[in-house]
Order: C-alpha cells, then structure tokens, then sequence
C-alpha cells in the first residue's frame, strides 16, 4: 500500500511538474517558426530530463533493475503431499531446485529492494497429560525413560501436567526467482535444558544451488514419515538425525532424486564398569535415494557410515564401524488416506533413534565393551508403521505402533536400555485452517536387559494455532 501511495504520489508530482514547465517554456507568440523551433528543442530536453528523473525514483539505490520478486510469485509444487499434520515435520525439510509444499508462498512478503520473500510463523502450542503413574518424562511420552519395576523411580500414582514447550518460531526465507532458488530457514522449540520455557533450537540452515549447510535433517532421516500424533515426541524408533550438517541434493529427474551429506559424529559408548571417554575421528556420512510422485506417495532409501571410538587407560583406543539402513514410505490409499512406514537396521546407529541415550540423559548405545574389553557395535532394529484416516474436512484419526530392539553386551549389567514399545490413536479437530484440538491415547512399554519392564498409560489433550 506505501509503494502505490508513493507512485500516486509521483505520478502525481511529476504530472504537476511537467505541467508546470510546458506553462513556463511555451513561448508567448507561437505563431513564428524560429520561436516554434526553440520552443519544440526546449520541450524536448525537458521531457528527457524528466524522463530521467522519474527512472531514477522508481529505481532506488542499493536496487538494480529485475531484482525484485514479481507480485504474484507461483512456484513448482513438490510431488510430496503436505499432510498438515499436528506436529510438523514437512515445512523445515530442504528440497531439491524450487520445489516446495506450497507454490502459492502463503504467508510470505517482499522484502524491499531485494529478491526476498520472507514468511514469520508462529505456533503456541499447550499439551495437558494425564500418566497412571510415573513416565520419566511428564512433558514429553518418552518410552526409554519409563522406570521398571524395582527400581525406586516405578509408581507413583497418577500424575498431571500442562506443558507449553512445544510452541515455535519459525522463520523461512526464500527467493524463487534468483538462480540458485537461496533459502534461508529458522525454527526453535521451548525444550532446552532446565524448568520452564527454556530456548532450544531445532533448525538454522541455508540452502544454495542444492547445497544445505547448518544446522537440520541429515540425509538418513525421512522428515517426511513422520506420523500424525498429538504427542510432541513421537514414535519411538524413528530417525532424530538433526544435527550440523553439510549435505547435496541431486534431482534427477521429476520423480527421482539424491541426496548426500556429511554430519557431526557423536560415538556414544556405554562405559559401564570402566574408565572409557567417546571419542570421534571422522564425520559421519550417508546418502538417500528418494522417488516421490504425487498420486502415489514417497519411497526412500537411506544409508549411513559412520567410526564409533572410545579411548580407555584400560582397554586402549578403539573403534568400530557403524553402518545402518533406513527404509522409510509414505503411501495414499482411499484417496484421503496415508500409511506411513519405517523399518531400520544396523549397527552402532542407536545415537539417530528417536529414543537415544544421549537425548534421555542415558550412557551410549552406539557400542558397548564386552567382557574382554573390546569394544563392539550393536545390533539396532525399529520398525514404525501408521496410519491417517480422515473422518471428513475436520476430522481425522492416527494410529501408530512402534518397536525398538537393541542387543546388548553382558557386560552392560542388568538395567541396560534392552527394548521398548509405542502405541498411540487419536482423534484431531481441524476447528479452524490454523487451529487444531488433538485427544491421543499413548501406551509405553520398556525392558532392560534383567527382563524387569515397566509401563504407562497416557492421556493428553493438545492444541495448536499457526499463523500459516
């Protein structure tokens, strides 16, 4: 509205100007040819001269012509379908070229004299949760943190709790029409360290001809398949893989495509028993192959390399290989309808499970000594299966299910992390475009490495509002 305000305005000025001047250089007997000479020569200078002087107020200075976005800018739409899910996943993940979840850049304005769009969102977000008894964990459905039986943390009756820390902020940056499709993307949580709202970040990351550098998704995760659930965590054995990260993605075509990258490492060893320190000595690196296809669905295939170490005065310096595969699709079936699915398998990956030590406040489950003293990677294995049905326009329905299994060493002692299980259902009310009502029945189950399990039952209401 200013800059039409401001073109009125000159237009306008330039208008009176130019009237003014005609007024000023008409001569007063235009009926001899040498005075009608002069006047025409006068006019055509001044008419140059205000040409040029209404060409230097439409181009500002730190402005150069074609630089900024048009009025209505459309981009190419992903064959990856936006599901709107109650926790997203889909918006901070990096895409290949110009490809996006929304072509019509919903939200976003032009930032003056550059090539920018830029879109602020925000989502407060309040969760009330109801446990049966204690979970480890009252903001968050936490399977790996669930205390079993004998042990002093077990019990403790029903227990209430309303969080706020799954409110975010999000800023995304982009320019559709500059080669090289820039995109600059920003996005923090309230889950940091220590009580109350404390500052986490969860996304800082720029995107330039393909290229992501910052701090995001690693190529070994699907942010994709992520299911539809009211709970903040989610699934137990999905793929946490955000970490600083430089990573390239390769469009083959317009279904197929690549990625690869190289991410920080992280060994995380149980050092039960002995005077062992993690310690890193190459960058972890992994690849994906993705086909995507708008009608159909996603399908990805994920691998990742990565060396465990741990130096020890007992045991020396050692390190193993860790390896994993990542399976992971989405799928559309009865038109409104999604099955979500992830099996992964490997060695030494337990630091990318959703139910990781390191992320609970637990010792490692990348490798463990055995009783010789040698280290060694272990087995990890977690499928994940969902599934969405939409009732109508406002209503819809998750159910998802589950299962991490992680071999251990003898040497770990009876209470290492052994396996755990996730169900969950709900109900969400899409009451408005940008605000939604969630109810979710979670159930958690976790074994240690004695046999001793403990569970938990959860209730939890949620509710969320975005401004786009």
């Amino acid at each position: 509205m200013l800059v039409i305000v401001a073109a009125i305005a000159l237009g306008g000025a330039s208008a009176r100007a130019e009237t003014s001047d005609v007024a000023q250089t008409q001569p007063s007997n235009v009926s001899g040819s040498s005075d009608d000479a002069a006047w025409k020569s006068q006019m055509e200078a001044r008419m140059e001269a205000l040409e040029k002087e209404n060409a230097a107020l439409k181009q500002q200075p730190g402005q150069t012509p074609g630089t900024a976005p048009s009025a209505q800018v459309v981009g190419q739409a992903s064959q990856v379908t936006e599901r709107n899910d109650f926790d997203d996943q889909q918006q901070a993940a990096p895409r290949p070229n110009d490809l996006t979840l929304d072509p019509k850049y919903r939200g976003f304005v032009p930032i003056p004299n550059t090539p920018l769009l830029m879109q602020f969102n925000a989502k407060p977000r309040l969760d009330m949760m109801s446990d049966n008894r204690n979970s480890g964990n009252p903001d968050r459905f936490v399977t790996a943190t669930i205390p079993v039986e004998g042990t002093p943390a077990y019990g403790g009756g029903e227990q209430f709790n309303i969080s706020a820390r799954g409110s975010q902020l999000r800023v995304d940056v982009r320019a559709p029409e500059m080669p090289g499709n820039f995109r600059f993307y920003y996005q923090n949580d309230f889950f940091g360290s220590g009580t109350g709202m404390a500052y986490r970040l969860q996304h800082l990351y720029g995107e330039f001809y393909n290229v992501t550098a910052g701090f995001t998704y690693g190529v070994f995760e699907d942010p994709d398949v992520w299911p539809d659930t009211v709970d903040y965590e989610g699934p137990n054995s999905m793929i946490f893989s955000r970490q600083p990260t430089v990573r390239y993605a390769l469009q083959l075509d317009e279904h197929w495509e690549l990625n690869f990258g190289l991410q920080q490492p992280s060994s995380d060893i149980d050092t039960t028993g002995n005077d062992a320190t993690p310690v890193n000595h190459a960058p972890d690196g992994g690849m994906n192959v993705r086909w995507e296809d708008s009608k159909v669905g996603h399908v990805q295939l994920a691998g990742i390399l990565r060396e465990v170490g741990a130096n020890s005065v007992t045991n020396g310096n050692q390190s193993v290989l860790g390896w994993g595969l990542n399976f992971s699709t989405v799928l559309n079936v009865f038109t409104e309808d999604s099955v979500q699915a992830q099996i992964t398998y490997g060695q030494g990956i337990f630091h990318f499970s959703n139910d990781n030590f390191t992320y609970t406040g637990f010792a490692g489950g990348d490798a463990a000594y055995d009783n010789a003293g040698n280290l060694h990677a272990l087995k990890y294995v977690a499928p994940m299966v969902g599934y969405t049905h939409r009732w109508s326009d406002k209503f819809r329905s998750t159910m998802t299910f589950g299962y991490v299994n992680l071999q251990n060493e003898p040497a770990q002692g009876p209470f290492a992390y052994h396996e755990t299980y996730y169900v969950s259902a709900n109900v969400i009310w899409q009451i408005r475009n940008q605000l939604s009502v969630g109810l979710e029945a979670l159930y958690g189950d976790k074994i240690d490495a004695s046999g001793a399990h403990g569970d938990v039952w959860r209730v939890q209401v949620g509710m969320v509002y975005w401004l786009f």
